[in-house]
């Protein structure tokens, strides 16, 4: 049919078609920052905190905010379980989520309310994971701690696995900066697209992976994270944010993301 068309005519109908998802991903764009200015601060069973990229033994300065956050819910009681997920990258030693929860444990959260899944990669996963630590200690409301943009895409996400997933964004964020946060909501947007379109595909084809869950503190690591504190804080503030860790992830997260 498209050889029929003369070629004026296959030029009106890319024309339109750029058009229509240029207007797509324009709404995608706007639904995606609107929805980063919500927060939901109502108490609920557990905060899940989204991996992000780890630095040795350390959270990267994008995973520590989100681990800071989560430890304030904890602190102020607005959740009684904190679920940390991420496994090990490709140059990392430990699992992004035992690196999280040290940091947590060494700054007040109990290390019994602490549960950790260690073998996700991306975003998906990790919901996955947490689903799975849901579902087996019968837990109701969470809220998912992530960077403002991150959450329209991860709390959707959340929801089609039958998590009753709320909205609990950073206060504080690496991407203070317009060209940090054009590039965040630009990769948001790319991935919260490619998240549609792969959805009906997902749902008939793509098997939950083997995923690996156990309390925090029976998980054993040769040091804890308090000696290294001073390097961390040296390394933070050196760090641009559009340096190494620009997004909050490693190169291998991002483009699986």
């Amino acid at each position: 049919m498209w050889q029929k068309l003369g070629e004026s005519q296959r030029l009106r109908l890319a024309i339109l078609a750029g058009c229509g998802l240029a207007g797509w991903l324009t709404l995608l764009g706007l639904d995606i920052y609107a929805f980063s200015l919500k927060s939901d601060s109502s108490p609920a069973d557990a905060a899940i905190v989204l991996g992000a990229a780890v630095w040795d033994e350390q959270p990267s300065p994008v995973f520590a905010e989100r681990i800071n956050h989560a430890i304030d819910l904890y602190q102020a009681g607005t959740v009684r379980l904190v679920i940390f997920t991420g496994g090990v990258g490709a140059n990392d030693q430990f699992a992004e989520s035992i690196v999280a929860s040290r940091y947590a444990i060494a700054r007040g959260v109990a290390a019994e309310d602490t549960v950790c899944e260690t073998t996700s990669k991306i975003t998906w996963e990790n919901l996955q994971g947490a689903k799975q630590i849901i579902d087996q200690q019968q837990l109701g409301r969470v809220l998912i701690v992530s960077d403002p943009l991150h959450l329209r895409r991860s709390v959707t996400m959340a929801r089609e696995l039958g998590i009753d997933a709320y909205s609990a964004p950073t206060p504080t964020t690496r991407y203070t900066g317009l060209q940090s946060q054009l590039e965040f909501l630009l990769r948001e947007v790319f991935f919260y697209g490619l998240y549609w379109v792969r959805r009906p595909f997902r749902l008939i084809a793509d098997p939950a992976p083997e995923i690996k869950v156990q309390p925090c503190q029976t998980i054993e690591q040769s040091r804890l994270l308090l000696p290294s504190i001073v390097n961390y804080a040296a390394k933070r503030f050196r760090t641009d944010v559009t340096g190494v860790d620009k997004l909050g992830d490693t190169p291998t997260r991002v483009g699986q993301d």
